[in-house]
């Protein structure tokens, strides 16, 4: 992999992550561009004591643009674009309107192929490769940021999942706090330890899982299953055999089985609803340790944490969407329509032959 970076008109960081060693990026971004402003804040609800972010100048990103028009495509011409060579392998910049910057964290994006049409899934093995060592370098230069203390890698695909850009491409949001959903896993994980008597719990979900019959596929350093209380009709966790506490913990053999079991998970979900449907919209979500929190968590360390992705559809069935309605929105309560152990089963059956 070589790493090329260099600076956007408006002084954004854009970096090419390359296949070739010998690739030489040298195009400069020509668009006259003001200094990007942003106006992004972080408030604290008193009541929940989670974090929400008020980003106003968010209101003006990019909509749903022509394909001709795509700002993530490669520059061509005169058609000047975010990223100012003509071709690229993967590329990352800091999102022209981050929903967290400066003191308030970052935001960058994450173009996984200049293929306008392509997708995740569709990318040889070498390619998603290159996107995980993309994901890792990422990971490893933002939780040096002092504003940062967890860092975010995920896709959301899918107009139905509220994609505004149709390239594929991926985000990373770099917290300058631990977010609720993991606080809440540490806490889990502390609780458990204390009342087993040093038992990790991710250990423990793993080992219980991969004994069960929702297993959806397994590898020699990997495995997939749908969980046992499954929120999403169709979720999938997707664990490193051996526990790691985030993506910079990875062996080269596990690095090496990623692309094999992530593309064909990828592939799965594009044929759960049958031949003939659109594409599955989906989420794809790493969970990472926090790097700026205290070493110790309510008796829990970093290393007790179990890197791991959860994927996950809001379609429940041919032409229906899972709805965040009063119970899920108004207390947080899922209602999942799909048995987990009927979606694993399905996830088996469209298995690539």
């Amino acid at each position: 992999m070589k790493k090329t970076s260099t600076r956007l008109a408006d002084g954004r960081e854009l970096i090419y992550y390359d296949l070739g060693d010998d690739t030489v990026r040298d195009a400069v971004d020509r668009r006259p561009l003001d200094p990007t402003v942003t106006t992004s804040e972080i408030r604290r609800d008193p009541l929940l004591g989670d974090a929400v972010a008020v980003a106003s100048h968010r209101q003006g990103r990019t909509y749903h643009p022509p394909a001709d028009e795509c700002p993530l495509c490669p520059t061509r011409g005169e058609r000047l674009s975010e990223i100012p060579d003509s071709s690229y392998d993967v590329v990352v910049f800091e999102n022209r309107f981050p929903s967290l910057a400066g003191d308030s964290g970052r935001c960058e994006v994450v173009c996984f192929t200049s293929d306008h049409d392509a997708s995740f899934a569709a990318l040889t093995e070498e390619q998603a490769r290159l996107v995980l060592d993309a994901w890792t370098d990422r990971t490893s230069e933002l939780s040096q940021l002092p504003s940062v203390e967890q860092v975010f890698c995920f896709e959301n695909r899918g107009a139905e999942i509220g994609v505004t850009l149709g390239h594929p491409h991926g985000q990373i949001y770099a917290y300058p706090f631990t977010t609720p959903r993991t606080a809440l896993m540490l806490r889990s994980l502390a609780a458990h330890k204390e009342a087993t008597g040093g038992e990790n719990l991710f250990d423990a979900v793993l080992q219980r899982e991969l004994a069960g019959e929702r297993v959806v596929l397994e590898g020699e350093h990997w495995a997939a299953f749908v969980p046992y209380a499954a929120h999403w009709p169709y979720e999938v966790h997707l664990y490193p055999k051996r526990r790691v506490p985030d993506l910079l913990g990875l062996d080269e053999a596990a690095r090496t089985e990623f692309p094999q079991v992530y593309l064909e998970l990828l592939r799965r979900f594009d044929r759960i609803f049958g031949e003939g449907e659109p594409a599955t919209p989906y989420i794809a979500a790493w969970h990472q340790a926090p790097f700026g929190a205290p070493e110790e968590f309510d008796g829990v360390t970093r290393d007790d944490f179990a890197l791991h992705l959860e994927l996950f559809t809001i379609r429940r069935t041919s032409g229906k969407l899972k709805f965040l309605a009063g119970s899920e929105s108004g207390m947080n309560v899922f209602i999942n329509d799909v048995p987990p152990e009927r979606a694993a089963e399905r996830l088996r059956e469209v298995a690539s032959s």
